[in-house]
């Protein structure tokens, strides 16, 4: 049986958000779960009601609309307290999502990693805990919650604090296996910094086409080439994904795809996956993806700069990546705010080496051309020098391989007793 559901919101009069576009993006949320969007309803309001989320009179229109649909759950667009959904349930006699839930059913389905998976599970435990009187069906969708075969239960214990108990004890768990894996993440980064290879983040809002790019710009690299998952979907990326791009004579990178950003992303998920999201701040440089074919992308950019905010990201040089021209109008104007922009398409490779070029003269600013006279008992050096930097020319010599490239700074100060200018 497909699940039914009238979508509901509110327009907070006086404000500038727009909720038609809101309310699509709900309605897209909710297809991504497989609930099926029968009737949408929207009342102007200078609040939302603290007891009904709408006022009394939208709440009998609404309650007239499940009978006459059939429907068998409504979602409110914002974030629910625990009250408001108690209060609702009670009412309209049908289960009751918001927002926040939607979105963490959507990413506890995409969820493919171990890390993925607690960061999920912990951000929804920290939802459900306030919740759990209502929220039964909820619930039991977690493992081990509301069965009747657990143990440890004192005299008298409710079902709700026993539940309640669990819950607390469980997200302790997580946060401990988390931490771990903090901690590995954490030994890996510092690895990257002793090889001194600079590190290219990919931002954006979810579905803008991230993992295309990255993808894409892999193609252009001559040593890896596995690609990450990529689909036209909501959220299709959780995990952070990192990869090389060694592009022929040129020094290495590494780029790594992140989560996506949506409208009202709920604190629980940026809190839960604040370890995931912190490799951004360690980066060099960020690509922020934009869908330019999607009119509603200002505030895409909007949303996606205030979680950047939020998690920490400052004084990182940016390019905006005005993605997906492929399907729309050429004369497309890129506002002047967007001071370092450029306009790509990750699926027909448009403008791509160009941006390459963008981002090797962002991330290796300080590189000058050298020479330098390495013996011929120094192959090794000799294979640095042509693996992470651009070779401009090689002869060889009585004493050895005159080589000149340009390198970073502190290269040239490393191998100074090698250098002939």
């Amino acid at each position: 049986m497909i699940d039914k559901a009238i979508i509901v919101g509110v327009n907070i009069m006086g404000t500038t958000e727009d909720i038609s576009q809101e309310m699509c993006e709900l309605r897209s949320l909710c297809e991504a779960c497989e609930i099926a969007v029968v009737s949408e309803v929207i009342q102007n309001l200078p609040s939302i009601n603290p007891t009904t989320y709408v006022g009394k009179g939208k709440l009998e229109e609404i309650k007239t609309l499940i009978a006459s649909l059939e429907t068998n759950i409504v979602v409110f667009n914002d974030e629910l307290t625990p009250s408001q959904i108690r209060t609702l349930e009670k009412f309209l006699e049908i289960t009751i999502y918001d927002r926040t839930y939607i979105i963490l059913e959507i990413f506890r389905r995409r969820a493919r990693t171990k890390e993925a998976i607690l960061q999920v599970e912990m951000a929804t435990l920290n939802y459900l805990l306030p919740r759990l009187v209502g929220m039964r069906e909820g619930l039991s969708r977690q493992r081990g919650i509301g069965s009747s075969s657990q143990h440890g239960r004192g005299g008298g214990e409710t079902k709700l604090e026993l539940d309640r108990r669990y819950i607390q004890k469980r997200i302790s768990q997580i946060r401990s296996e988390l931490k771990k894996l903090t901690s590995l993440r954490a030994v890996q980064r510092n690895l990257r910094k002793k090889r001194d290879i600079p590190v290219v983040s990919i931002v954006g809002y979810t579905n803008s086409g991230k993992s295309t790019l990255l993808n894409a710009l892999l193609s252009y690299s001559i040593e890896d080439k596995k690609e990450v998952f990529e689909k036209d979907m909501l959220f299709a990326t959780l995990e952070t994904a990192t990869r090389k791009i060694k592009l022929p004579n040129q020094p290495e990178f590494l780029l790594t795809d992140t989560v996506g950003f949506v409208q009202k992303l709920p604190h629980h998920l940026v809190e839960a996956f604040k370890s995931t999201l912190e490799e951004i701040t360690e980066s060099d440089l960020i690509l922020h993806v934009v869908d330019s074919s999607n009119e509603r992308y200002p505030n895409q950019i909007k949303v996606t700069n205030q979680v950047l905010n939020e998690i920490g990201v400052k004084n990182i040089p940016v390019i905006y990546c005005f993605n997906k021209i492929d399907l729309i109008p050429e004369h497309f104007y890129v506002e002047p705010q967007y001071e370092q922009a450029i306009k790509i398409s990750a699926k027909t490779k448009e403008n791509l080496a160009e941006l390459l070029n963008l981002i090797i003269e962002k991330i290796f600013p300080n590189h000058e051309v050298c020479t330098f006279l390495i013996p011929f008992n120094k192959g090794n050096l000799l294979e640095i020098i042509m693996k992470h930097n651009e070779v401009i020319s090689t002869s060889f010599t009585n004493n050895g391989t005159l080589i000149t490239a340009k390198v970073p700074s502190y290269f040239k100060n490393k191998y100074f007793e090698y250098l002939q200018n």
